[in-house]
């Protein structure tokens, strides 16, 4: 854990009650789209099935254990084994937020990967922010797409779906789900005026190597 990060399950599911109701707040998800899912002791949360934010308490918060089991009176997430399969496969990561964002989602749509004409394609952990191939939501063949363009990365986008942000804490990945949605809205008006002017190589390692010591990056939190 880091400092900051809850270490109680009552907070956790506070902070994701929050969370929910700011990506709402921020026109990042609306109604009962998109999901969170944190880690949380040997055991994983995800917010529950077809529960709009206002609707969402803590204690709807439905706990998982790694094989899907739960005890809880509510369905979760039916996008569950992205956020178990995520967390089972990258240990330094503690939460995942999968949204339908206007801007992702549109050019998710066009199945795109989001090539680095800017600097802070960085922000989602490499010089480029990849397209997961279309797969049915909640299917297996969703999570195992979304985990292979997730590699060295903390987002990717989904095709014809919406986009997935990673973080060590929850903080951490709504920072990088809004910085996400704020370049593919950026990168949708570059494809207004023509071709975009791509960063090379070179120049995308130097912005990396740069991040790693710059601000708070340390802390793998986005900043300009």
């Amino acid at each position: 854990m880091t400092p900051g990060t809850p270490t109680d399950e009552a907070a956790l599911r506070d902070a994701m009650l929050s969370a929910a109701r700011q990506l709402v707040a921020l026109g990042l998800n609306r109604g009962a789209s998109g999901n969170i899912g944190v880690r949380c002791g040997d055991d994983l949360l995800v917010t529950p099935s077809g529960l709009p934010a206002d609707k969402l308490t803590p204690e709807s918060m439905v706990r998982l254990d790694f094989d899907g089991q739960t005890s809880s009176p509510f369905k979760p997430s039916s996008e569950w084994r992205i956020h178990r399969d995520i967390l089972a496969a990258r240990p330094e990561i503690g939460a995942v937020v999968h949204t339908h964002s206007t801007f992702t989602t549109t050019l998710a749509c066009q199945q795109l990967e989001i090539p680095p004409f800017h600097y802070m394609i960085a922000a989602a952990g490499g010089d480029t922010i990849r397209c997961a191939p279309y797969a049915l939501f909640g299917s297996q063949a969703l999570s195992d797409g979304a985990l292979a363009a997730l590699q060295e990365r903390k987002a990717c986008l989904l095709a014809h779906h919406g986009m997935i942000a990673l973080g060590h804490d929850l903080d951490d990945a709504l920072a990088v789900t809004i910085e996400v949605e704020s370049l593919c809205e950026q990168y949708w008006r570059v494809l207004q005026i023509g071709t975009p002017k791509i960063l090379t190589d070179a120049q995308m390692r130097a912005v990396i190597e740069q991040f790693g010591s710059y601000g708070q990056w340390a802390s793998s939190k986005p900043s300009r």
